[in-house]
């Protein structure tokens, strides 16, 4: 089990780039929560805005 840790000496290398690649995963989905948020909020006011204009018109 020690071996799989050590990775042949590359340890630091190996579960460094695991781990910087669920870091940059993780970055993505909260990014993409984020861009969700705003979408949904403007649309949200696009739809309030053309319902005050039919009820003007």
């Amino acid at each position: 089990m020690s071996q799989f840790f050590s990775q042949g000496g590359y340890a630091f290398f190996v579960w460094g780039a695991y781990g910087m690649v669920a870091l940059l995963l993780l970055a993505e989905i909260l990014q993409l929560r984020a861009q969700r948020r705003t979408i949904l909020a403007r649309l949200g006011r696009l739809s309030r805005i053309r319902e005050t204009e039919q009820r003007h018109d």
